[in-house]
């Protein structure tokens, strides 16, 4: 989890290879009026992010009941967002990718996608940043090899 450009992608897909896990990214899932709304730079509200969250806490729900480990690359900004998507597993795990506004506005400036880097700054207003009681914090200033492997540490350890 983190704001858009954080790396929950690039990240996530090698942690699923290095521990034999599913990754799907959240983004794929969003509905066409969300990705229309974002692309056209208006933040994202509550209503706008329920039923994009019920269908990734489904996904969860549905690898959980076949024993599959998911990793889903997902925002997840607010606490009440986070406890929605726990409802389809209440073990599942959380990797909030930290970073500075200024560091990933960086790395978003050097990538195509849907989310305008202006929008950035709507995120880390809406960010609540999670308690190592919710989430292992991973900051994203090292090398992407560095972030995965203290990622699958924290998840490994459950700490």
């Amino acid at each position: 989890m983190g704001v858009s450009g954080s790396g929950k992608s690039a990240i996530g897909e090698r942690i699923a290879q290095r521990v034999g896990a599913a990754f799907l990214d959240g983004d794929r899932y969003h509905p066409r009026a969300n990705i229309e709304k974002m692309a056209r730079g208006e933040p994202l509200t509550d209503d706008d992010r329920a039923g994009w969250l019920d269908v990734l806490a489904q996904l969860i729900r549905d690898y959980r009941d076949d024993e599959m480990t998911v990793l889903i690359g997902c925002s997840a900004l607010k606490r009440t967002y986070r406890d929605q998507l726990r409802r389809g597993d209440p073990a599942l795990q959380f990797v909030y990718l930290h970073g500075s506004y200024e560091v990933i506005l960086g790395r978003m400036q050097q990538r195509e996608h849907f989310f305008s880097p202006a929008m950035l700054q709507s995120q880390f207003d809406t960010l609540e940043v999670p308690g190592a009681d919710e989430a292992h914090r991973i900051d994203i200033d090292a090398g992407i090899d560095t972030v995965v492997d203290r990622s699958v540490a924290a998840l490994e350890n459950k700490s």
